[in-house]
């Protein structure tokens, strides 16, 4: 095996699902960039734009290449033969009303929930990237931004810690790489971090600050309303010059959580816990008597916030599995279409 793909994060897990033949003929390589019909993957010493050729379109959204996947071409090293099975997997259901699955980011190690010290710091917004790092089954750190500009950044923190317990928050200057300590001590060689948060947060200079030259366009939160700008227009994984790989996001106007079931134990263990207590089993922690959780806001210990935060996420998530339900119907119902209509041609024929 070569040091290259050592470099760009192929370890044992991904070595084991190849051939000795396939990694010598340079058929290994990982996607770092997917555009509309082309997606880029470098082996480390060759960098490849491949089409996305048609014989994806038959295959599951969740399974196609994205930024970060492992892949093996053809023997003329002209296309994508197959995606390797992945460590991790980032996702979440698209915007809109569709039922989709959207491919984020594949076999990321480490993702750094990047938010910064103004009016744009929300505590829902993480407990959605924090729920998106549960399901993916990845390590979460927190990266406060701007804390030059703020006269109490430690107040952030303390809000950004009081979102899911135990979870790891680092606070720097993104223009100053000497405050960087605690967030490059998350990146080792090979290991891949994906960067998330809102447009404008500060992933594009954090990027420039870690690669030591200008990969990204930045662009600052505007003032009238505390949003960003996009600057990152598509994900893209880049290569450390201190080892490790990085891979930055879009900012996301909409962030639905694809598997809540698995992410809300985590991010929301204390709901969880207070939940058990309840009188009724069943509690929807409204106006039941003996309900825990309500008994925790009305004494201070919960905020009603967190409490619909809570809901809010349980009830995108009914959505989502009542779309995803009636499409799946209308699929079998459109097969058994198909098998009729064949079936009453073929006596036609036979007739």
């Amino acid at each position: 095996m070569s040091a290259s793909l050592q470099d760009f994060g192929f370890v044992p897990f991904f070595a084991r699902q190849t051939s000795l033949d396939e990694i010598e003929a340079g058929r290994i390589a990982r996607v770092t960039e997917v555009q509309r019909s082309v997606i880029t993957a470098t082996d480390g010493r060759k960098e490849r734009h491949l089409p996305i050729t048609s014989s994806w379109h038959a295959v599951a959204p969740q399974d196609h290449p994205t930024v970060g996947d492992w892949v093996v071409l053809d023997n003329r090293h002209a296309c994508i033969e197959r995606v390797l099975d992945r460590k991790s997997i980032f996702r979440r259901v698209a915007a809109g009303e569709k039922a989709d699955i959207q491919l984020i980011a594949a076999n990321v190690d480490v993702l750094f929930v990047v938010t910064s010290c103004n009016e744009e710091f929300k505590e829902s917004r993480l407990e959605r990237y924090l729920a998106l790092a549960v399901e993916a089954g990845v390590i979460a750190v927190v990266v406060i931004t701007k804390t030059d500009l703020s006269d109490d950044p430690d107040s952030y923190a303390a809000r950004a810690r009081s979102v899911q317990s135990g979870v790891h928050v680092e606070q720097i200057n993104a223009l100053d790489r000497s405050s960087f300590g605690g967030v490059l001590a998350w990146i080792e060689p090979g290991s891949t971090i994906a960067l998330v948060g809102s447009s404008g947060v500060g992933k594009s200079t954090i990027l420039n600050t870690l690669a030591a030259r200008e990969v990204a366009a930045t662009s600052a939160i505007r003032e009238d309303d505390k949003k960003g700008r996009h600057t990152t227009t598509h994900r893209a994984l880049h290569r450390l010059p201190d080892g490790g790989l990085l891979i930055d996001v879009p900012g996301m106007r909409e962030l639905k959580v694809a598997d809540v079931e698995t992410a809300l134990p985590k991010v929301f263990d204390d709901i969880e816990a207070l939940a058990s207590e309840c009188r009724f089993a069943d509690c929807h922690h409204e106006a039941e008597p003996g309900c825990a959780v309500q008994a925790a806001i009305e004494n201070g210990g919960l905020s009603g916030r967190r409490l619909q935060s809570y809901k809010r996420l349980l009830r995108e998530n009914e959505r989502h599995n009542a779309s995803l339900a009636e499409r799946r119907s209308k699929e079998r119902a459109f097969a058994r279409h198909v098998r009729h209509v064949m079936t009453h041609q073929k006596r036609e024929r036979d007739g």
